[in-house]
């Protein structure tokens, strides 16, 4: 090992994915940019991964096994960050292929703009047999998240940058205390956290990830990973977002039963809206909880109220965005969707 540390520190735990793992390392190797190690770590595989990277290390001296025993998803990846010895971290998943200039073109979009605490990219999703179609519809969200306001101002609605694209300062993310392990995804996790801690993200606008879909991939299996993990998460960090707090009224979009199921996660935490926002003439006129719902037309106003908009059905954010932007409503200032 060089006592000069490399640039980039490549974090890699892995568990029994002896099936993609030889792949993944080879497109790692492939890298444009080369000044880095691959600190991989074996979440106590029963398998054969630990010997696939035993090959590729004996052939490659800048990758590293450790073997730290059985931790969790979350103890691997701290065991990763706490090994690193660069100053930028890039993550990777053991099922996942990088493009061949992964590195080089976040490394250099994290030189050129030093205010950036983290960068991802845009992913497309393999083998098309397996994806869902619900999951076009959120890659397309995500891969249209790209700019530092896209990624703030989405934040609330779902992941905006897939986690094996992540590359970040290393001290920054040591600083928050690393990855946390709980009945959460601990991926949006840090996130949310860089967020709320005044961190600024973005990512490189070209494809240089490959994100492996598989029926049996943690994230579809975990309870930390539902849909209701991720509400009570996400509603946990929007109830201490400092434009809730602003004195200014509040009014939610989408009066339907699932809508306002979603948003009494927030108004569990004290909040009371003054509208329901519907486009339903048979809920217009109506009251939720003594609170009036009013349709589109009523937010515009002078006293402009704060706008949460829960409605996800496909299309519909779009449509509100527009419709708000049309009454003089400024997204991340005025509104936020929420997932």
């Amino acid at each position: 090992m060089s006592a000069t540390p490399p640039l980039i520190s490549v974090l890699l735990p892995f568990y029994n994915a002896a099936a993609t793992l030889d792949e993944t390392l080879h497109s790692i190797r492939r890298q444009t940019f080369t000044d880095f190690e691959l600190v991989a770590v074996d979440d106590g595989s029963s398998d054969a991964s630990a010997e696939i990277v035993r090959a590729h290390a004996r052939d490659d001296a800048r990758i590293r096994l450790l073997q730290p025993g059985r931790q969790g998803v979350v103890g691997a990846m701290n065991s990763a960050l706490a090994a690193a010895r660069a100053a930028i971290a890039a993550r990777m998943d053991a099922d996942d292929l990088m493009a061949p200039q992964r590195l080089e073109l976040q490394y250099r979009l994290l030189c050129a703009q030093p205010q950036l605490a983290a960068v991802g990219s845009q992913v497309r999703l393999f083998p098309e047999e397996e994806i869902q179609g619900g999951f076009h519809e959120y890659i397309r969200w995500q891969n249209a998240c790209v700019s530092t306001h896209d990624i703030a101002d989405e934040i609330y609605v779902e992941l905006p940058i897939a986690n094996p694209s992540l590359m970040f300062r290393r001290d920054i993310v040591l600083a928050l205390g690393g990855y946390r392990d709980g009945p959460f995804p601990e991926d949006y996790d840090m996130l949310l956290r860089l967020h709320q801690a005044g961190h600024t993200m973005a990512k490189v606008p070209e494809i240089l990830l490959h994100w492996r879909e598989s029926g049996g991939r943690l994230t579809r299996t975990d309870p930390r990973y539902s849909r209701a993990a991720f509400a009570r998460l996400r509603t946990e960090f929007l109830a201490r977002d400092p434009r809730l707090h602003s004195g200014r009224p509040l009014a939610i979009c989408g009066a339907g039963r699932r809508t306002r199921q979603r948003a009494q996660l927030l108004l569990a935490y004290g909040f009371q809206p003054v509208a329901w926002i519907d486009i339903d003439p048979r809920k217009i006129g109506n009251a939720v909880h003594g609170v009036p719902v009013h349709p589109p037309q009523w937010l515009a106003r002078d006293d402009k109220p704060f706008v949460l908009s829960y409605v996800t059905n496909h299309g519909a954010r779009d449509i509100i965005a527009a419709q708000l932007r049309e009454m003089g409503y400024e997204r991340g200032r005025d509104y936020l969707m929420v997932g």
